[in-house]
């Protein structure tokens, strides 16, 4: 079982999310690889979220968006693209310098949007 969590060792047996449009899902999965989204080509990088900094990053980049797609790496097998730096209050996050593969995804999952925010898979927290 790959551990959930972002602190010491995280860099390996983890899985990491990525957040995506569904429009930008189904180009991903139409093309094989993918250079992220607008604000991923602005920053040069893929930003990731680990499971405890998901819930945030879809309420504050995504708070109203119904037709998300969640997709799960490991962050072990994204090799030295995958940088973990400082973002939101200094909190780590993975950062992915090239493109991401559909052979670097481990799952998909819709990420519907309820009531009181996402609807995240379960198992993810």
């Amino acid at each position: 079982m790959l551990d959930q969590g972002c602190g010491a060792g995280h860099e390996t047996d983890m899985l990491i999310y990525k957040i995506f449009l569904r429009a930008e899902w189904d180009a991903f999965r139409s093309a094989g690889e993918t250079a992220g989204a607008p604000i991923d080509l602005a920053d040069g990088y893929i930003h990731f979220s680990a499971a405890p900094q998901l819930a945030e990053t879809a309420a504050k980049y995504f708070g109203a968006v119904s037709d998300l797609v969640l997709v799960a790496c490991d962050a072990g097998r994204l090799g030295e693209a995958l940088k973990w730096e400082p973002s939101r209050g200094g909190a780590l996050f993975p950062h992915l310098y090239r493109r991401l593969t559909l052979a670097d995804v481990i799952w998909d999952k819709s990420l519907p949007l309820g009531a009181t925010g996402h609807i995240f898979p379960e198992g993810v927290f």
